[in-house]
């Protein structure tokens, strides 16, 4: 019986988990927990990558101690931030964080030299701050002419354990620098980058195998044999490859954790007008496939909250005492670059309520309330947008990720939705890591058989609209 190990890692945490198939179910242990975060050096926030790839082989370490002496791997990690690589291979330096401040205001000064029009026809990606292309445009030129590659995050990790330099498609396409047409990174958008198209390692799709760990590693840490198989490594396509999308009719997914990302799978992008005029994204998936979504603000804010609250109150503690007040009374708009970072997220909900006329909120149930009628109410217009610009009815939302915990913000999603809602597995995207590893082995067809076997073997709540 194969053994399959995720490597997920978050904005905040990350984390191994064990995987395999037992009486026809699949089974998911963790083995291995720890914390992430950007922390400022050099005047940039940045993550530190050296750390994250020790929290690997520690966590290797501990499968081998659960008698595990071969197994194949994956990692996925969040989009767009980058290595650049100098001749030696070695990393020039720890990479910046997309919440880093240094892109504000790039939009407009990209879009300045080159219509957004027309990067969205070449693209068809969402115009946000955070993406690599504006991070490219304001990086240090002379850094950028020392390196010989630029690996994303997971790339990175991949080509550390293995020796072997790729560029996963998943991940490349949330860039706005691929061009749907050509399925190349777009010349003109390079060149106003000042980068060629050899700054990245061959195009890779997911599902691909990279190689095994290198010997090295097996002589300095007492880890498995391990074989690493590229899956779709933005972590928002393996979470969608893991969402239990069985029953009939047209479906939507809400990804749903520091980031809410919620959309449709379709077979070809939408990047017509109206998808423009609604800041619309079409990153591509695994296997061909494109996740027609919208990026939104996500529970970032409460995680900011907690991490400001004096009182160390648990995330459920949080929600039950949000429940204490009525739903609705203050809403914001969760995509103002307002709340991207903040010096302090509390004060931040509270001036903008104070800028709109609304309720203050003061305690900590007002708070994350206020962050729960916005985020429902985000999902609900959103969800009308995906349905007017598509021209497809959405019978039902699948929430998965970490959210879909949150059993108020399901409620609230399914009432102001009228739809049902089918929240879990909360830990989707190790999941559709791990099905594409399998379908890469051979242990599945395709997504559809892996769908149908993460719906037997992880519990889905239901969640019906109230009515009135």
């Amino acid at each position: 019986m194969k053994n399959y190990i995720a490597v997920d890692i978050g904005a905040s945490s990350g984390r191994l988990l064990h995987s395999k198939v037992i009486d026809g179910k699949l089974k998911i242990e963790e083995i291995h927990r720890f914390k992430n975060g950007f922390q400022r050096i050099n005047h940039h926030d940045r993550w530190n990558i050296d750390a994250l790839v020790r929290e690997v082989f520690i966590g290797l370490e501990k499968a081998k101690e659960k008698g595990i002496d071969h197994t194949y791997l994956g990692i996925d990690t969040w989009a767009v931030d980058y290595v650049l690589i100098n001749d030696h291979q070695e990393k020039i330096a720890d990479p910046i964080s997309y919440r880093d401040k240094r892109t504000q205001n790039q939009i407009e000064q990209l879009t300045s030299k080159f219509s957004k029009e027309l990067i969205y026809e070449k693209t068809g990606i969402q115009f946000l701050e955070l993406n690599t292309l504006y991070q490219l445009f304001v990086e240090n030129k002379a850094l950028l002419k020392k390196a010989n590659k630029l690996l994303f995050i997971p790339d990175y990790i991949g080509f550390i354990l293995t020796g072997k330099q790729v560029t996963e498609v998943t991940n490349a396409s949330t860039t706005q620098m691929l061009n749907l047409r050509s399925s190349l990174f777009d010349e003109e958008l390079l060149e106003l980058v000042e980068a060629t198209a050899d700054l990245f390692a061959p195009l890779t799709d997911a599902g691909t195998y990279l190689g095994k760990v290198q010997n090295k590693w097996l002589d300095q840490y007492d880890i498995p044999e391990v074989e690493v198989i590229t899956v779709a490594s933005h972590d928002t396509a393996s979470a969608v490859v893991g969402v239990p999308a069985t029953a009939p009719g047209n479906w939507s997914f809400l990804s749903s954790g520091t980031w809410s990302l919620i959309g449709i799978e379709t077979i070809s992008p939408v990047n017509s007008q109206k998808a423009f005029l609604n800041n619309f994204t079409n990153e591509w998936g695994a296997y061909g496939t494109y996740r027609f979504l919208k990026n939104i603000m996500g529970l970032w804010m409460v995680q900011e909250v907690k991490r400001l609250y004096s009182n160390d109150m648990t995330f459920p503690e949080m929600a039950k005492a949000a429940d204490d007040y009525e739903y609705f009374t203050s809403v914001l708009d969760v995509n103002d670059t307002r709340f991207t970072n903040p010096e302090n997220m509390i004060e931040e909900i509270r001036q903008a309520c104070r800028e709109t006329s609304q309720p203050v909120p003061q305690t900590i149930g007002e708070i994350v309330n206020c962050i729960y009628s916005s985020l429902a109410k985000s999902y609900q217009e959103e969800l009308e947008h995906i349905e007017d610009i598509v021209g497809k009815k959405v019978e039902h939302l699948y929430i998965v990720g970490g959210g879909s915990n949150v059993e108020t913000l399901n409620q609230l999603t399914a009432d102001l939705t009228n739809r049902t809602v089918y929240a879990g597995p909360n830990e989707a995207t190790a999941i559709g890591n791990v099905i594409v590893q399998m379908i890469t082995m051979k242990d599945l067809s395709d997504v559809k058989e892996g769908r149908q076997l993460i719906e037997n073997s992880f519990e889905i709540k239901k969640y019906e609209p109230r009515l009135g």
